[in-house]
């Protein structure tokens, strides 16, 4: 139990780091995603987004999972005390990556034009200009693989830090020219061109920061030459399995969004990039329990200790749901304030005084919702199978089940959208494109969980997801019918739906039991050596140790007048 202690506390002070991170960036970005939303037309907006869809899809058949594999070993090797063999393994890796980069980048170009004759289909006219986006995003390729890799040496050296430093430097970089290049008249070509700058300069910055950091520090220790070949056959054996379920993952999304593409039109898939924006600020939690997960499950045994495995994996699906569902379901019941606020038609000065101004964007709110649904599959453990059977090495697996979401989600991004689409036309598109990522999702998500407890016992406590999603579900529920009867600007109704919100799950979490006294202490424990993050969840946790205080003792005089009786 100590082990599994410790294990939670660095994994929850990884999580932090990266936590800042993933914040730090996404908010730094969305302020130039925001600005840039406002400047374009919103099939501006949907130009953008189809630009980035073939470079983030050719970028998943680049890795072949030896960016995990670096991640794996270098933790694993550390654990060993075997640091002269991490040497080999940064080497090896980051040249594989500059290889594979290139190659996709080159690829990505030499198909720009067909593949932007694919995506205008509904509109041919912009073509021309979408093979233009397309051609400078694939230098993104290459940038990307620096950037990968240099992530990957960071999270098995467990440097989380490091990660975070290069992801909020690659959101500024965006941030400053995006916005700038736009205002002063290239428009979409502008943003374009700044996404793909802030992927170099990450690149660039990562893999310095490598070399200083740790491969200087490891040439001194290295005796004799780098077999790559050699230290990239294991590295291969380890990660080409975990390719096919990165590729899946990555991929089929970018899939359905090429469909909708094809089927709906820059206009309403400006509508669902808007919203796909605000999705993306559930990654705050997702991203980093997933990254600091793995390299915890790497170092443990599951056949010598079963019970640190099922005590870290209940625990990390718990309070991986206990942040991930409310932050969910809140995203979920405030959607039309949220993107009404920040992008009404007429101006953002105009939705500060104006009671139901008219959007820009009036499907987002729609889109936005349903592209959340996704995250609740947290509550049976949907973010910690795949770095637990990684981490322990069984990637076979992981495969196959990745597999299994290829095979149901390639003929749901065909049949599924085009057939919405002939029933209701581009909305129904975009719907079925959304839907079909969760349902591609779910059967991969549940032999997953069969196997664990078939080999390793390894469960979930559906008892306590089920009273997270409570907790969360009245505090939703209450808040829409709040919220229902204001009539009041967006920006007001949005700040009393979160409070509102928040106040009830602080309640209700406690009550319902779905947190308890010793899950706040673990979580002042784990989060101890972050004074930051120490000062924000003090009130909030502090409340939820009164109310779990409150209910222990009614519990407790209940049980005694029932004695007494």
């Amino acid at each position: 139990m100590d082990k599994a202690f410790e294990m939670g506390k660095t994994s929850a002070t990884g999580s932090f780091h990266l936590l800042i991170g993933v914040a730090g960036s996404t908010i730094i970005m969305f302020f130039g995603t925001y600005i840039i939303n406002t400047l374009l037309p919103v099939g501006g907006v949907g130009l953008y987004g189809m630009a980035l869809i073939p470079a983030t899809m050719i970028n998943f058949f680049r890795d072949w999972g030896v960016n995990m594999a670096m991640t794996q070993q270098i933790a694993s090797l550390r654990t060993a005390g075997r640091d002269s063999e991490i040497h080999d393994v940064i080497l090896s890796g980051i040249l594989f990556e500059i290889i594979t980069g290139t190659i996709c980048s080159l690829v990505c170009f030499a198909l720009a034009q067909p593949l932007a004759l694919i995506l205008s289909s509904t509109n041919p006219a912009s073509a021309p200009q979408l093979s233009v986006y397309i051609s400078i995003m694939s230098f993104s390729i290459f940038a990307g693989a620096l950037f990968s890799a240099a992530t990957a040496i960071f999270t098995g050296f467990e440097r989380m830090k490091l990660n975070s430093y290069t992801q909020i430097l690659q959101a500024i970089v965006k941030t400053a020219f995006g916005p700038i290049l736009v205002i002063i008249g290239f428009g979409v070509l502008g943003a374009v061109f700044a996404s793909m700058a802030s992927l170099v300069a990450g690149g660039v910055v990562g893999i310095t920061l490598v070399y200083f950091l740790f491969f200087r520090r490891l040439q001194k220790c290295k005796v004799g030459k780098c077999d790559v070949k050699l230290t990239l056959k294991p590295m291969l054996k380890y990660g080409l399995p975990l390719t096919v379920s990165n590729t899946v993952v990555g991929v089929l999304p970018q899939v359905f969004a090429f469909s909708m593409a094809a089927y709906a039109g820059e206009w309403m898939m400006g509508n669902y990039y808007s919203a796909a924006y605000f999705s993306v600020l559930l990654t705050f939690i997702t991203i980093p329990i997933a990254t600091a997960l793995f390299p915890s499950f790497s170092k443990i045994d599951p056949e010598k200790e079963p019970e640190v495995v099922k005590t870290v994996f209940v625990s990390s699906t718990k309070y991986a749901a206990l942040l991930l569902v409310p932050a969910t379901m809140i995203l979920v019941t405030l959607s039309t304030p949220l993107i009404n606020f920040l992008f009404p038609q007429n101006g953002l000065f105009h939705s500060l005084l104006v009671v139901d101004a008219a959007p820009k964007f009036p499907y987002a709110p729609l889109f936005l919702s349903l592209s959340s649904i996704v995250n609740l599959l947290v509550l049976i453990g949907n973010i910690s199978i795949g770095p637990f059977q990684s981490g322990i090495g069984k990637v076979r697996q992981v495969m196959k089940q990745s597999i299994l979401s290829l095979a149901v989600g390639l003929p749901l991004a065909f049949f599924l959208v085009s057939y919405l689409n002939s029933i209701g036309g581009a909305t129904y598109a975009v719907i079925g494109g959304i839907m079909g990522v969760l349902i591609s999702t779910l059967p991969a998500c549940l032999w997953g969980l069969y196997w664990c407890w078939r080999n390793y016992k390894v469960k979930v406590d559906l008892r306590i997801s089920a009273k997270i999603f409570l907790a969360s579900a009245i505090a939703s529920g209450l808040t829409y019918i709040f919220i229902a009867f204001l009539r009041l600007p967006y920006l007001f109704t949005l700040v009393l739906g979160f409070a509102s919100f928040s106040v009830v799950y602080l309640i209700a979490a406690p009550m319902i039991g779905a947190i308890n006294e010793a899950d706040i202490d673990n979580f002042k424990t784990m989060f101890s050596s972050s004074w930051l993050v120490t000062t924000v969840l003090n009130i909030p946790l502090g409340f939820m140790g009164k109310i779990c205080k409150f209910t222990n003792s009614k519990k407790v005089m209940l049980d005694s007048n029932r004695k007494t009786l």
